[in-house]
């Protein structure tokens, strides 16, 4: 019991705790997203949430549950909640987003990339959750900053403590059929990594075009979750092995 103990004192709060990890979500809306790329990424994110790995992970502590929230941005103004800040407990919660998910009709499509701005409402979103072990902002987006803030202005005192800004960026083919998407995801994954990512252990995850949305969705879940799951099986294993 010993042991049991001391392992729960290097994970502060975990008796107690209302939550293991505040993950919000925001998708570019942005005019460079088209009506089908926007189904995808939509379609993308369900897909991705429901995928039995990324389950696995969201059910593994019903009594420390990770709080979900999920919101479209794209000019400086421009933020729209799709699903509020709801406790994954169980498939019936992981339903309800599903639900609200499948429901939504797009909100404002502004012409302009605030990625910003994008990052600032993120953070007052996360500040409404200090109880949680670990909060994540996770920006999709298939372009660079173009109005607003630009990212990299936004000073380390602005980050709620130990917010994590990771990345999903998404490569565009060209409009005339000439395929430079790989040309310009590098770009762009440049862009939000020197930029966007902030926090410990931020990274940025790469899809070639929205069509691959829904599997580099997955593969970031997993890498964000798994990170801070501490499974009731891992402390019964500690336990007896009193």
């Amino acid at each position: 019991m010993i042991r049991l103990v001391l392992f729960l004192m290097l994970l502060p709060g975990l008796a107690h705790a209302a939550c293991r990890q505040a993950l919000s979500m925001g998708l570019d809306v942005s005019g460079s997203v088209d009506d089908d790329e926007y189904r995808l990424q939509l379609d993308g994110v369900i897909a991705a949430l429901n995928a039995q790995a990324v389950k696995d992970v969201l059910f593994m502590q019903p009594e420390a549950p990770i709080r979900l929230h999920v919101y479209e941005w794209s000019g400086p103004i421009n933020q729209t909640i799709i699903v509020p800040w709801t406790a994954i407990e169980g498939p019936a919660d992981l339903a309800q987003v599903t639900r609200q998910l499948l429901a939504h009709t797009r909100g404002v499509r502004a012409p302009t990339t605030a990625i910003g701005s994008a990052i600032l409402a993120g953070y007052t979103y996360l500040e409404a959750h200090p109880d949680c072990w670990k909060r994540t902002l996770d920006l999709s987006g298939d372009g660079e900053t173009n109005v607003g803030p630009l990212p990299e202005t936004i000073g380390e005192n602005l980050r709620p403590v130990g917010v994590t800004v990771n990345g999903l960026v998404v490569g565009a083919g060209d409009p005339d059929g000439d395929d430079e998407r790989f040309v310009d995801i590098k770009q762009l994954s440049s862009y939000y990594r020197a930029n966007v990512m902030r926090g410990p252990g931020a990274f940025v995850e790469v899809a070639l075009g929205y069509e691959d949305y829904a599997a580099t969705m997955e593969r970031k879940l997993l890498r964000e979750l798994a990170s801070i799951a501490i499974g009731q099986a891992d402390l019964d294993r500690i336990s007896r092995a009193d």
